[in-house]
């Protein structure tokens, strides 16, 4: 993953284009009905059941809009929460609290639905050693929220992108001409640019793990698409010579049999594409 200040700088980045997205020159349904001067309070409302998450990320949103809006929090990110509970309040200009709303509730109902399956997943590999992770399968724009709802929920984050971590895939072999072709370039390129990059390099059958394990310098191999037979028997191949990790439509109904061949890693875009938004509201009071 890349570094803490580099993240920040991706939410930064993500704050400000959601606001102006979302006010552009100005919200004129606030501006045309309530006195600049006028003050109010409102509260985070949970309609739903599941682990929250965005909390701070509203935060930041709210400080971003206007730095004078106080929040009261009474429920912290990663915390499982039922239909009812108050996640916080928030107090200071009408205005701004509305010009900020409906950027914090997309940001914590797609963020707290990906807290929440990952959190379904962390569970089921619960004793298995195995470890879940995200991957670039995010949402355009909005990848930094949705890798950090995924440590919210007890994930672990693979890449962020492409410029953090090398990942030889099918196309990318191809292209080259050969596993280990495309191993050797690598591993030249990043000696000449001087990069330290782990290389995660994909097979698509136990011949090319025999392969792959012939080259020094892989971090980590993807096991993709292999069924469970298959699975153990590229484990007991690599050994200790690297990290596992297996990807390629796993669901919650294998996701813990996969484990259970002894993979170090399991990956799944379902993590953040394919989740149902929480419902939470902002109510004035």
């Amino acid at each position: 993953m890349i570094s803490e200040a580099k993240f920040q700088t991706e939410l930064q980045l993500l704050i400000s284009n959601a606001i102006r997205e979302d006010v552009g020159t100005g919200d004129y349904s606030s501006l045309a009905c309530i006195p600049d001067t006028a003050h109010g309070q409102a509260k985070l409302l949970v309609k739903d059941q599941g682990i929250i998450a965005g909390v701070e990320l509203a935060k930041m949103i709210f400080e971003y809009v206007d730095p004078k809006l106080k929040v009261k929090t009474y429920i912290e990110d990663g915390t499982h929460v039922e239909y009812g509970e108050v996640v916080f309040e928030v107090s200071g200009s009408s205005q701004s609290i509305l010009k900020a709303e409906r950027v914090v509730l997309n940001t914590m109902q797609r963020m707290s639905a990906i807290a929440t399956k990952t959190n379904q997943y962390v569970e089921l590999l619960e004793g298995t050693g195995a470890k879940i992770l995200d991957t670039r399968k995010t949402t355009p724009n909005f990848r930094a929220a949705e890798k950090w709802a995924v440590k919210i929920g007890g994930g672990e984050n693979h890449r962020f992108a492409l410029y953090d971590m090398v990942m030889l895939k099918d196309n990318h072999i191809d292209f080259a001409g050969g596993i280990t072709r495309a191993i050797a370039k690598t591993k030249e390129y990043l000696k000449e640019n001087k990069l330290d990059l782990k290389i995660i390099v994909e097979a698509r059958n136990l011949d090319e793990i025999r392969e792959i394990l012939l080259s020094e310098g892989v971090h980590r191999i993807l096991i993709d698409n292999f069924n469970y037979e298959d699975t153990k028997t590229a484990v007991k191949l690599i050994g200790s010579k690297c990290q596992t990790e297996s990807s390629g439509n796993i669901s919650e109904k294998t996701i813990r049999e996969y484990a259970l061949c002894g993979v170090n890693y399991i990956s799944s875009g379902a993590l953040t594409h394919s989740v149902y938004n929480m419902d939470l509201s902002l109510k004035a009071f």
